[in-house]
């Protein structure tokens, strides 16, 4: 009965909580949305999303509740949801979307999610943001959308009505990039990169990184022909880390992620990488026999294999990229050797920043190598650093070790 009156107590301070976050419209067709708009003349922001998508999830339950985030959108925004999926749990108030929802996102081409479309009162579209993000970022969106000096619409109205000032050319391809208006991202950091006469200023190199996702894209070649220049100014290795990402997506995964293909010719694989980028392709070939080996399941040629790469590559190696191959290796090889070398991957991983996960991998590699006591050492400072609705799994994983059982699964 207490339960009972306390949760009774605390229903109205949780609606008066809810109350204080963005206030979305229901019942209303999109029609309607926009006559009200008008009338009231406000902005109207649009959130559109779909039922499996896990960012626009996090936002609706820790972002659009924030009386903060409420305060400002219900001033000045019309708030409305629209779902771009269809489910057979689907409301009646979602249903009558359906054809509005199918029309808005082909007309604005919408096309990842969350993507959030900022109307102006006359039903004009004028910004664009897409993505999760943090309370304060959030309502910074929503700021710029007010602000005709910085809604993406109306700087690309302007662009394409001919002012073509380099500085003014530069904000645009940005802002497209944030919008994920790809098409004109590229396009228009093209035209503003054609403006300079030096690409390795460091504005220049910053904006650079920023639009260099091919190896078709000007930065491509400015990161593979002087990467100190880049490194100066973005860090040190970042230039052959983004050449090399480049590489394999567009030149090795075709050939090793090949569906029902016989096992890769590497030796021509190499051959032609090392004619193409002399500096890259004997490594980009290393990395696709790990890859190859890893999709296939052949734990027996991959252990060799990842040793091999890493005993020449992997100074190069990122915290993520240790943390990752320890954990393949702790998983599925047998070998105690490339174990071995795995408690040293995992090691590096975290010696520059306490991360817990990285610290569960190192415990359990430590584990399966049998030195359980200092395992538990390191499980015990994993689970104290990881976040409370965490803890239950780290804390299991340091009952089996206190009890000498397996952390991992023979295959």
């Amino acid at each position: 009965m207490k339960k009972a009156i306390l949760l009774f107590l605390l229903l109205p301070a949780l609606a008066f909580a809810q109350d204080k976050g963005m206030k979305f419209e229901h019942g209303l067709s999109w029609k309607d949305i926009q006559a009200k708009a008008k009338a009231e003349k406000k902005y109207i922001f649009m959130d559109c999303y779909t039922t499996w998508c896990g960012p626009c999830k996090q936002m609706s339950a820790n972002v659009f509740p924030l009386p903060e985030v409420g305060k400002f959108y219900n001033a000045d925004f019309i708030n409305v949801k629209v779902q771009l999926d269809t489910t057979a749990a689907d409301a009646e108030d979602i249903k009558k979307w359906y054809q509005d929802g199918h029309d808005i996102a082909a007309k604005y081409n919408v096309n990842v999610y969350p993507t959030y479309l900022f109307f102006d009162p006359n039903g004009n579209l004028v910004h664009r943001a897409v993505g999760s993000s943090e309370p304060d970022v959030f309502v910074r969106k929503g700021k710029d959308a007010l602000n005709p000096e910085k809604q993406y619409y109306t700087l690309l109205n302007k662009y394409n009505a001919g002012e073509k000032a380099p500085a003014f050319v530069r904000n645009v391809a940005l802002a497209a990039l944030e919008a994920y208006d790809m098409k004109n991202a590229t396009a228009v950091s093209n035209a503003y990169l054609a403006s300079q006469t030096d690409l390795y200023t460091k504005e220049n190199i910053e904006f650079l990184s920023k639009f260099t996702s091919s190896s078709k894209d000007k930065g491509f070649a400015v990161m593979m022909e002087h990467p100190e220049k880049v490194d100066a100014v973005l860090g040190k290795g970042k230039a052959d880390q983004r050449v090399m990402a480049i590489l394999i997506q567009e030149k090795v995964y075709p050939v090793v992620l090949k569906r029902n293909a016989p096992l890769p010719n590497f030796d021509s694989l190499k051959t032609a990488l090392v004619a193409a980028y002399p500096k890259y392709g004997e490594e980009a070939t290393a990395k696709g026999k790990v890859i190859y080996y890893q999709s296939k399941k052949d734990w027996n040629n991959f252990q060799h294999e990842i040793v091999a790469y890493m005993s020449k590559y992997g100074e190069k190696a990122d915290a993520a990229e240790l943390n990752s191959y320890a954990w393949t290796v702790f998983e599925n090889c047998k070998d105690m050797t490339c174990v071995s070398e795995a408690l040293d991957w995992s090691k590096r991983s975290f010696k520059d920043k306490d991360n817990y996960m990285y610290m569960d991998t190192y415990a359990n590699i430590l584990h399966k190598l049998g030195k359980t006591k200092e395992a538990i050492e390191w499980q015990t400072k994993a689970m104290n650093l990881a976040p409370d609705g965490e803890k239950k799994t780290y804390q299991e994983t340091l009952d089996k070790m206190k009890k000498g059982e397996k952390t991992w699964t023979d295959k």
